[in-house]
């Protein structure tokens, strides 16, 4: 009982010195001070009147808003002493020039037609590709294990071999039971429970009252059955706390300005990745431009080099110029501490059919970046990680489907090297746009990213019977190329609570 006093006393103090520094702090300073000049504001009472003045003006809403996206991304409390590197990763084992005033104006002119004239990228690769990142994946070893020394981790014959604690499947229908067959879901055509027109009015009409409330942490519990489309943008927002203040417009443009004063190397690599994937997409190749526009902002915006506090990565430095190697003249490059990598611009396009002021795509990128997509390129023992999303795939399918493992792993084909290149893009570029959202919903909704690993594994049971029959890498592939036809919430809901017992 001590330890959870601490824990939380912990947490309070984190929260609270973390909103000090806060736009809405300074908003309720102002707000009080307000209050203060109201004549039925009395000295003898004044705590609670302000109290109930905040109540009443909506402002208590807010605060608890803020405070519970804080909660939402804050790591678990540790020990005052505990040295920072401990915060952000506890296992030793997983922590390892300006533009000229020509080329200003130019860039400027162009900024809504950047797709249109980029710069000469045949010199450019991508950094890494998911592929290369798989490969430092499957090598991770902890150097004090010995197959059979842990209770919590038998041997895998997949490609993950660190002893993380995975869900097993009753514990995964216990996590995502508003997904149960016999709950309602925006996504199912066919329920046999409630006729999916009735349910779908019915929750549309729920889902207004909870924007009216302008409650996060109920919007965050409804959109664990689905959002209805109209109401999405607004839900999500909600979600991740984010209002869209005044102060956060003039935040964008001053990130826009840093854009076009400076031009920085990662630059090219942001152009050359929308180029090669966002482009190339029948979904997504008309939001070029405000793709380019979100990545090269969100290169600059060294507020994102806060989400480093529980990453379990740190940002890379670079040194001034004939300084290399002197810590006092080292900074962090890029600005915003991330190298992207090939796909990367696939976390933003499917915002695009969300939101349509480039500020707010903006906005909801960086915090679904910070909250979530941080975690799919990113080596940490996290349950939301991509160490433990690969072993809660490969487990998966190991233990409810080992006729189809072992057929895969004998021919050369692990189903891993299949499955990887979705779950480290969040399946963006692979399903339907519509399908990916509903997914993207549960994201949200259950502030986890062990729905990927869950849906990675149920595309291999949809495809199991053709599977069965492939004898190659190659052939394997091919039967999972094309996922623009799967629905997400029957595989999900199939694969968590029909066949699999």
């Amino acid at each position: 009982m001590l330890q959870e006093e601490s824990d939380l006393s912990l947490i309070i103090a984190q929260i609270v010195q973390k909103l000090k520094g806060s736009n809405l702090y300074s908003q309720l300073e102002r707000q009080a001070w307000t209050c203060l000049q109201r004549p039925e504001i009395r000295l003898e009472s004044l705590k609670e009147d302000i109290k109930e003045f905040f109540k009443i003006s909506g402002w208590e809403k807010k605060l608890q808003n803020a405070v519970y996206s804080e909660l939402n991304v804050y790591p678990l409390p540790s020990h005052p002493s505990a040295p920072p590197e401990h915060l952000k990763e506890p296992l030793v084992y997983m922590r390892k020039a300006q533009r000229p005033v020509g080329e200003q104006k130019e860039l400027l002119n162009k900024w809504n037609e950047m797709g249109t004239d980029e710069p000469d990228l045949s010199l450019f690769r991508p950094v890494y590709a998911p592929k290369d990142f798989l490969e430092v994946l499957i090598n991770l070893r902890n150097p004090n294990y010995e197959n059979g020394d842990s209770l919590s981790f038998r041997t895998n014959l997949g490609l993950i071999q660190v002893p993380l604690k995975v869900k097993d499947i009753p514990e995964l229908k216990e996590c995502f039971i508003e997904l149960g067959l016999s709950t309602g879901q925006l996504g199912i055509d066919d329920s046999t429970q409630v006729p999916p027109e009735l349910f779908e009015n019915e929750h549309v009409r729920i889902g207004q009252k909870v924007l009216a409330q302008q409650d996060s942490a109920a919007a965050q519990q409804y959109i664990r059955q689905g959002s209805p489309t109209a109401l999405r943008a607004e839900l999500w927002a909600l979600i991740l706390n984010i209002s869209s203040q005044p102060e956060d417009i003039l935040y964008y443009e001053q990130l826009k300005t840093n854009v076009i004063q400076h031009d920085l190397l990662v630059d090219s690599l942001i152009y050359k990745d929308v180029k090669l994937t966002a482009s190339n997409d029948d979904y997504y190749f008309v939001f070029e431009d405000y793709l380019y526009q979100v990545l090269l902002c969100f290169s600059r915006d060294t507020s994102v080099l806060g989400h480093f506090a529980y990453n379990s990565a740190s940002p890379p430095k670079s040194y001034i110029r004939g300084k290399l190697g002197l810590e006092e003249y080292a900074v962090f490059y890029p600005p915003n501490g991330v190298i992207p990598f090939h796909g990367f611009s696939m976390y933003v396009a499917p915002l695009c059919f969300l939101y349509h002021e480039p500020y707010k795509l903006y906005q909801i990128f960086r915090e679904m970046y910070v909250r979530f997509f941080f975690r799919l390129h990113s080596i940490s023992s996290h349950p939301s990680g991509i160490v433990s999303l690969c072993l809660l795939f490969e487990t998966l399918l190991q233990t409810y489907l080992p006729q189809l493992f072992y057929h895969l792993r004998e021919i050369g084909a692990q189903p891993l090297r299949i499955s990887f290149k979705w779950m480290v893009r969040a399946f963006s570029g692979y399903l339907a746009t519509d399908q990916l959202l509903l997914l993207w919903d549960r994201i949200l909704g259950y502030n986890s990213l062990e729905i990927l690993a869950v849906l990675a594994a149920a595309v291999f049971a949809f495809r199991a019977v053709n599977l069965m029959e492939v004898t190659s890498l190659a052939a394997a592939e091919a039967v999972l190329a094309d996922l623009s036809t799967l629905k997400v919430m029957p595989l999900l809901q199939i694969f968590l609570f029909a066949t699999v017992t």
